[in-house]
């Protein structure tokens, strides 16, 4: 049975994340905590907007209403990195080579990992931002669309036209597809090798969680009483083909998906705090967590896939270890 390590915080969880097997928790108030022979916490800014997991570079982005872009390396050092004066950093993105993307209203910067600026801008808002699989290409979410940009060339960035405003992005693990979440309680998605889109809709909610399977076969989502789960199989990806449902739960809605690094399992987080495993091929469960006080907010697994870390919107926060 997974045994369950708690960790009680004062604010709602933004992100949950391991740098190699340490846990850390960053927080709305600005704050990150972290087990590492005992808890440990910094003050990165002045409430947090966006942070992200930089695995490779093992440290921690985050961005604030403050205009910090910080990092937290996993050994505790902290960086300020850039500050946009009365501006709000929206989302933070980690690259290839210690590479970093930011943006703050129409106006977005990446830093090289030698330390070179590049900046660009758009004609309305940035909400999202994703760095490809490889290369130095970064995708941005926008109103009425996505962007591709290939940083540091002179090449017209590539637009991928579909209305509505698009609040996040990723590519596929193979960089074949990009897909966006809308406000709109929607997904869109487009094949890059010929920008054919294709519509992810039917949800009762805003889908607020993406997670691809480790080889990029799945794509596992929030937004509904069930995970949904679509296929990226083929060359068509999920066009003409029906999502699973997993982990359904008429009472409660899924508000998080981490799907597991090695095998076709995803964690499910609802409303009502549980945590779900599911299997993918024959959708068997096995509950992780029971339940607390407050909707699941972030969850992500360690390496060898045998802790998953979560945090909730009251910052109740925790590992759970399935290795016990």
């Amino acid at each position: 049975m997974p045994t369950v390590a708690p960790l009680d915080l004062d604010a709602h969880c933004l992100v949950a994340a391991f740098l190699g097997d340490v846990p850390f928790f960053a927080l709305v108030d600005g704050a990150v905590h972290w087990l590492d022979h005992g808890h440990h916490h910094a003050d990165l800014c002045d409430g947090m907007v966006s942070a992200t997991a930089d695995p490779a570079s093992k440290r921690l982005l985050a961005g604030g209403e403050d205009g910090k872009v910080v990092t937290l390396k996993a050994g505790g050092e902290v960086e300020e990195i850039s500050k946009l004066s009365g501006k709000w950093i929206n989302s933070v993105a980690a690259g290839p080579r210690g590479s970093v993307a930011f943006c703050a209203g129409r106006a977005a910067c990446v830093i090289d990992g030698g330390g070179k600026t590049f900046e660009f801008s758009e004609q309305r808002t940035i909400e999202g931002l994703a760095f490809a699989p490889k290369g130095m290409r970064l995708a941005v979410a926008r109103y009425n669309g996505v962007s591709l940009r290939w940083i540091g060339t002179q090449a017209p960035p590539v637009d991928l036209e579909w209305k509505g405003s698009h609040t996040a992005v990723a590519f596929s693990p193979n960089g074949a597809y990009v897909v966006s979440s809308m406000q709109e309680s929607a997904l869109h998605g487009w094949r890059l090798k010929d920008n054919k889109d294709m519509r992810m809709s039917g949800y009762p909610v805003k889908v607020k969680s993406l997670s691809w399977s480790a080889k990029g076969k799945w794509l596992a989502t929030s937004g509904a009483p069930a995970a949904i789960v679509w296929p990226f199989t083929g060359k068509d990806g999920p066009m003409g083909k029906a999502p699973l449902e997993l982990g359904t739960r008429g009472d409660q809605m899924v508000t998080c998906v981490a799907c597991h690094p090695a095998d076709e399992v995803v964690a499910i987080g609802y409303t009502d705090g549980m945590v779900l495993a599911v299997r993918f091929g024959d959708r068997k469960e096995a509950v992780m967590r029971r339940g607390g006080n407050a909707p699941i907010s972030s969850m992500a697994w360690n390496n060898r896939g045998a802790q998953l870390a979560f945090g909730s919107e009251a910052g109740e926060c925790g590992v759970i270890d399935l290795s016990a």
